[in-house]
């Protein structure tokens, strides 16, 4: 009864750490396109940002394992924590002197912290029970995360992107006044949200020490990893978490500038009902529209991509129960590929919710794929973990070539991309259902 009472215990301070590092990693998102236009880049080198971020789940990953396995997870947690408050903090003097690479600097620096918590997390709340449900538990605890991303979407559009970004001609133009003006209200936009979030985790890192996580998962065998890069199934495991995460990142990032490409804020503008949602989202955090930057306005609907990601995790964690976790994967995948063709081929809001909808059937890929990979491993769970999570440079790499392929032929033809990414995840539930029928 207390194993039972403890396991529940750890596993709500653990969701706590799933909604954090969901609503950070979307936070990011939203500064995608500011950074864009403060530094007049192209697509291609806008990715960057992504690039620094993601990258560091490959460099920092199998480190990640090797620490946790001798100071543990409790500490981990601590550790990860701290170095996620340097990056955060790390943003105040990268827009105070409107340094692009300090900016890098400061996503690589927060995604090592994130590293080291997903790395710790993932299959920790899988070993939190059974085996049989360990899909349904990630699930419910990524429910959480998107929680987070869900609500960081809106947080990025009406404080990050709030206002205009001037063109270096309209910087130019202004008095040393005014310049010096506008070059301290830029620095504020992005400067306040992040020292809230470094202060907030700053807390959250010291509340570690007066919690008691019970003890699950020992130090993985020498020659792990060996035997892990024999073992097709966690392979194919793998590569389906890089292309699902590059997939993911890939439309995230990009959604308010494929929405702006569109010239969707002139029609979103223009429509009582999108102007009565927007405006009603708005108001829980206290703001409104008039006179802002359309890609405010636009960023504010990115709530329902994630927004749907989160539902859809509520729901996968009961359909993950009843019915084969990799039956629900190749439907899901599916379902998104249906939504990316109806984009890609129509136009105005029917392009915009559609691909909004993709989303929702985002939402069980990550913990499903990830709990599937990690089937029948045992001790070598913890190492496999830390390969898992080394493939989310998928999140690096594939929102690389989708930016490259934006300035070279535009949204619709990039968005093919996401399409092959999500046919490989089909083709993966599908493997695995077939895997799992051979076995019994």
């Amino acid at each position: 009864m207390s194993t039972n009472k403890s396991y529940k215990s750890a596993f709500i301070f653990l969701t706590t750490l799933f909604f954090l590092w969901g609503f950070i990693t979307v936070l990011v998102d939203s500064l995608v396109p500011r950074l864009k236009d403060v530094f007049e880049m192209t697509y291609a080198r806008t990715v960057t940002v992504q690039f620094a971020f993601f990258v560091a789940f490959f460099v920092f990953s199998i480190p990640a394992s090797a620490i946790l396995s001798k100071i543990g997870y409790k500490k981990g947690i601590i550790l990860g924590l701290v170095i996620m408050a340097i990056g955060c903090l790390l943003f105040y003097p990268a827009a105070e002197y409107r340094t692009f690479y300090v900016f890098l600097i400061g996503y690589f620096t927060l995604a090592a912290g994130i590293t080291v918590l997903q790395v710790a997390a993932n299959p920790y709340v899988a070993l939190l029970g059974s085996e049989d449900g360990a899909s349904s538990r990630l699930n419910l605890s990524q429910a959480f995360n998107s929680l987070g991303t869900t609500i960081a979407p809106v947080v990025g559009a009406l404080y990050l992107l709030s206002d205009s970004v001037k063109t270096s001609e309209q910087i130019k133009a202004l008095s040393d006044l005014d310049k010096e003006a506008y070059y301290i209200a830029e620095a504020t936009t992005v400067q306040t949200p992040f020292l809230f979030i470094a202060g907030f985790i700053g807390l959250l890192s010291v509340s570690f020490f007066f919690i008691k996580l019970p003890t699950i998962i020992e130090k993985s065998p020498e020659g792990g990893y060996v035997t892990l890069f024999k073992n097709k199934a966690m392979l194919l495991g793998a590569l389906g978490i890089f292309v699902y995460v590059g997939a993911e990142v890939s439309i995230g990032s990009f959604l308010v500038n494929y929405f702006d490409d569109m010239n969707l804020g002139a029609i979103v503008a223009g429509n009582e009902t999108m102007m009565s949602i927007a405006n009603t989202i708005a108001d829980v955090f206290g703001k409104d529209f008039d006179g802002k930057d359309p890609k405010s306005l636009l960023g504010v609907f990115i709530i329902f991509y994630w927004g749907g990601a989160m539902i859809g995790r509520f729901v996968g964690a009961y359909l993950t129960k009843i019915m084969s976790p990799a039956k629900v994967l190749s439907t899901f995948a599916i379902l998104a590929i249906l939504m990316i063709l109806i984009s890609i081929s129509t136009t105005g809001l029917i392009s915009m919710w559609s691909i909004l909808a993709v989303g929702l059937f985002n939402s069980i890929m990550f913990p499903t794929i990830f709990t599937l990979s990690l089937e029948g491993l045992g001790e070598l769970k913890a190492q496999a973990s830390g390969l898992l999570c080394m493939a989310i440079v998928g999140g690096a790499i594939i929102p690389f070539i989708f930016g490259n392929l934006i300035d070279g032929f535009g949204f619709k033809t990039a968005f093919v991309l996401a399409i092959v990414c999500y046919g490989y995840i089909m083709y993966y539930g599908f493997t695995k259902r077939k895997m799992i029928a051979y076995k019994s």
